[in-house]
C-alpha cells in the first residue's frame, strides 16, 4: 500500500461533522469527509459525482500543532425583503497544523497528488473562508498509514518549536480498520464517511476511529527544562 500525506495549515480551519442550523461546530482535528472533499475538488469532481473510490481510502491524522478553538458570531439580513436572519455561531480552529494521510492504491494516490499540486477548483480546509497556507502535498510514500504519519517531519514553524520542550508528543488518530489492536486504545465513532456531496442530499456513513500511541519527536530547538527535584538532588 501507499500513502498520500497532506500538510493542513492555515490561520483558520473548520472541520464539522455534526453541525446543524445556526450552530456550526468544528472538531479539534480534520475529518475524513472534509479531507476527501478537498481531494475531490482538486480533481475537479462535481458534487454529484461518485466518491466511492475516495471513501474506501483509509484515513489518519497527526496533530502537529493543536491550535485553539475560537467562536465567530454572525448576523445577516435577507436582501430580498430586509428580514433579519437568525443569529449564528461558527467555530474555527485557529493556528493549527496537521499532517493527514490517506492510504490506498498507489496509482490513485499519485493522481490525487498531482491534482492537489494543480487543483481544478479552489481548495479550502473545511470551509470556503479557510484556504490552506503554504505547501499542501507532502507527496506519496510506499508504506502503511501509521508508519507514514509517524515518520513524517514535524510540520511547524521554528518559532513554535522554540516554545516547546526538547521532546514533543503528537496525537495520532486513524480509521480503526487496519489499525494494530491494543488493549489501551481509545476509540470512538463519528458519522464522517462521505456517501454523497450533493447539495440537495448530502449523505455520510459511520466510521470507527482509534487514538493510537502518540508520536514522539526530538526537538533540538526546544527549551531545556530541568526537573526541579533532580536539580535539588544534584546540588
Amino acid at each position: 500500500m501507499s500513502v498520500l500525506l497532506l500538510r493542513l495549515a492555515a490561520p483558520l480551519q473548520a472541520w464539522g461533522d455534526s453541525s446543524r442550523f445556526t450552530r456550526r461546530e468544528t472538531r479539534p482535528e480534520p475529518t475524513k469527509s472534509g479531507v476527501l472533499g478537498l481531494l475531490a475538488a482538486a480533481q475537479g469532481r462535481r458534487r454529484t459525482d461518485p466518491v466511492e473510490d475516495l471513501a474506501a481510502l483509509r484515513f489518519g491524522v497527526r496533530v502537529d500543532q493543536p491550535g485553539r478553538i475560537i467562536r465567530d458570531f454572525q448576523t445577516a439580513i435577507r436582501i430580498s425583503d430586509g428580514a433579519v436572519m437568525p443569529l449564528s455561531y461558527r467555530y474555527y480552529l485557529s493556528d493549527a497544523v496537521f499532517v493527514a494521510g490517506v492510504e490506498g492504491d498507489a496509482e490513485l494516490l499519485r493522481g490525487l497528488d498531482e491534482a492537489v499540486r494543480a487543483p481544478a477548483f479552489p481548495l479550502y480546509l473545511g470551509r470556503r473562508s479557510c484556504p490552506p497556507a503554504g505547501r499542501l502535498s507532502l507527496g506519496v510514500v510506499d508504506t502503511d498509514l501509521e508508519s507514514a504519519l509517524r515518520d513524517a517531519d514535524w510540520q511547524v514553524s521554528r518559532a513554535y518549536r522554540k516554545e516547546q520542550g526538547q521532546t514533543v508528543h503528537l496525537d495520532l488518530l486513524a480509521d480503526a480498520a487496519g489499525a494494530l489492536p491494543a488493549d489501551d486504545q481509545d476509540s470512538f465513532t463519528v458519522r464522517d464517511v462521505p456517501l454523497s456531496f450533493s447539495s440537495e442530499r448530502r449523505e455520510y456513513g459511520w466510521r470507527d476511529v482509534v487514538r493510537l500511541a502518540p508520536v514522539a519527536k526530538d526537538n533540538p530547538d526546544g527549551h531545556q527544562r530541568e526537573d526541579f527535584f533532580a536539580a535539588l538532588g544534584g546540588a
